[in-house]
């Protein structure tokens, strides 16, 4: 009888910094071509950032009014965290230094960070509310996100950021009152994909509160699915397929 492996792929091994400075690149832009395809972008607005493999205190983030369904890996911009661009020839948005820096300058494990102006997610921002364990999915993020509850306008300054950073604090994941959501992980498909599945479980949360009242999944089982389904690796497993079928449709991402 023929053995079926199962064991789940895992993150490559890289010979080089500059072959994981490559996919790195490729992952991120690979990102912004999903999001795009799900509706995530909204004009100008939302960034997703890698932090250079060589250079902590650097990142690469999407050039400031390139549609995220155009931007390919030799696109990105490298910025420092003065918020100087040392690499590509265009402008970088305030908001996504102003942010990210203070994320990455926090967060020393943390790889990438993801923010947009999706729908649900501002939608669901608006009620000043943590997500319940109402699916398998929002388990994900039980126990493991937090709420930034404030707005004083567009953030443009690093003040605004190091105080998102620290609303962030250890968790994959922050709603940003009446603005939407922030998420980090241990690479940018993870970092990726907690942000695609945060933004269907505030559509699932918000559908169902509007019809009833929504039963929670119990605090010890919530936990144990969380553990299941909202580990590192569960982060970047979950991006594999969606990869895939990114980089099939539209290989032009990795040039």
């Amino acid at each position: 009888m023929k053995t079926v492996k199962t064991g789940l792929l895992k993150p490559p091994v890289f010979s080089s910094v500059e072959e994981e400075r490559q996919h790195l690149k490729e992952r991120l832009a690979g990102a912004f071509r999903l999001f795009s395809k799900f509706g995530f972008d909204e004009g100008v607005a939302g960034h997703i950032t890698a932090r250079d493999p060589e250079k902590p205190d650097h990142f690469w983030v999407n050039p400031f009014g390139t549609h995220f369904s155009q931007i390919k890996a030799s696109d990105l911009l490298l910025v420092n965290h003065d918020g100087d661009v040392v690499e590509g020839d265009r402008p970088v948005n305030r908001a996504a230094f102003a942010i990210h820096s203070q994320i990455h300058q926090a967060r020393p494990d943390v790889i990438a960070a993801a923010h947009s102006h999706s729908v649900y997610g501002k939608t669901w921002s608006t009620l000043g509310r943590l997500l319940d364990p109402i699916t398998q999915d929002a388990c994900a993020f039980y126990h493991d996100h937090s709420l930034f509850d404030d707005y004083t306008g567009v953030v443009n300054d690093v003040e605004e950021g190091r105080r998102i950073g620290e609303a962030l604090g250890n968790r994959k994941a922050c709603i940003l009152r009446n603005h939407g959501l922030l998420t980090v992980g241990h690479s940018v498909d993870e970092a990726a994909w907690w942000f695609i599945t945060m933004e269907r479980s505030c559509q699932a949360q918000l559908m169902a509160e509007s019809v009833g009242k929504p039963v929670l999944i119990d605090e010890e089982h919530a936990e144990k699915t969380s553990k299941y389904v909202g580990n590192h690796h569960a982060g970047w497993f979950s991006f594999q397929p969606l990869w895939d079928r990114i980089v099939k449709e539209q290989p032009d991402l990795l040039d």
